[in-house]
């Protein structure tokens, strides 16, 4: 992996810690990942969505896990496997070595789940991690990001094709904006963490709405009747998100929303500020698409 393309993408990190080496790794196999699936035309049928989507075409100042993705058109046939190929073959073609295997469905669902495995402290050593702290990654530890498809995709959302330049150049499918907004908002008010929250949702909702983002909401209905989270008859306003929201501030458990998302941070003090009533003064400024 110790050639130009690999140097040059890991060049814009400006890596100083573990962390700093681990998330730019990961990022740069999802991307070229993301290269080998335009090579093998997935985008011509499906679209790239979710953080990881919000972060590498969209500039999110946060890393993100896993790679989410839509077909355009329902498709209980859906099959990951020429793609896993494709993605493996060309992560190979940059000297990283790496698994990608279906993961075993045990209950039925439109998700098709896989997942990209790799040695870190293998893949760390080949981008010249420093010795010092390549010692401190046990032998066996992997690198792993889950990849998911929604084979039944929920209608009333619009893509876009947007350029990646590294590490050549092509294009990725992805929704808009405004219907990346909607899906965020429907994992704000229905995601299944039980007791836990998941930080980073709420830092990405600061992110749309500092950039005076809308929300898509035809695509957000379509989400939530959907996961029967509304009626049909249901009218999705802003004064009715705005009064789900609030409910949903109310229940959050602030130090744990903060500690969630830190690990995928530059600057901690990005979350300082977060409370109910920062919360609250957000969503005040929620606009509609």
């Amino acid at each position: 992996m110790n050639n130009n393309a690999i140097e040059t993408m890991l060049a814009r990190y400006h890596c100083q810690s573990r962390n700093d080496y681990e998330n730019a790794l990961k990022e740069i196999i999802q991307e070229i990942a993301l290269l080998g699936l335009w090579r093998a035309k997935f985008f011509e049928s499906a679209a790239f969505y979710g953080g990881t989507a919000l972060r590498i075409l969209y500039g999110l100042d946060r890393f993100s896990e896993d790679l989410d993705f839509s077909l355009l058109t329902p498709d209980t046939h859906f099959d990951f496997n020429p793609y896993n190929d494709a993605i493996k073959a060309e992560l190979a073609g940059f000297n990283i070595d790496v698994q990608v295997n279906k993961k075993a469905k045990t209950k039925q669902s439109a998700i098709k789940s896989a997942f990209i495995k790799a040695n870190t402290q293998e893949q760390l050593i080949n981008i010249q991690l420093p010795p010092a702290l390549t010692e401190s990654i046990h032998q066996k530890h992997a690198l792993r990001i889950k990849m998911e498809v929604d084979t039944q995709p929920p209608g009333d959302f619009e893509t876009e094709a947007k350029p990646l330049l590294q590490p050549i150049p092509f294009h990725v499918n992805t929704f808009q904006q405004p219907d990346l907004f909607a899906g965020k908002i429907h994992a704000l008010l229905c995601r299944g963490w039980q007791n836990r929250v998941k930080g980073r949702d709420w830092y990405d909702f600061v992110w749309y709405v500092a950039r005076d983002i809308p929300i898509r909401l035809k695509h957000l209905k379509a989400r939530l009747l959907q996961t029967q989270a509304c009626a049909p008859e249901e009218k999705i306003t802003l004064p009715w998100l705005i009064e789900r929201l609030h409910h949903k501030i109310d229940q959050i458990d602030i130090t744990q929303a903060k500690n969630e998302v830190l690990p995928f941070l530059k600057d901690p003090d990005s979350v300082a500020v977060w409370s109910p009533d920062f919360f609250k003064q957000v969503t005040a400024q929620l606009r509609a698409a």
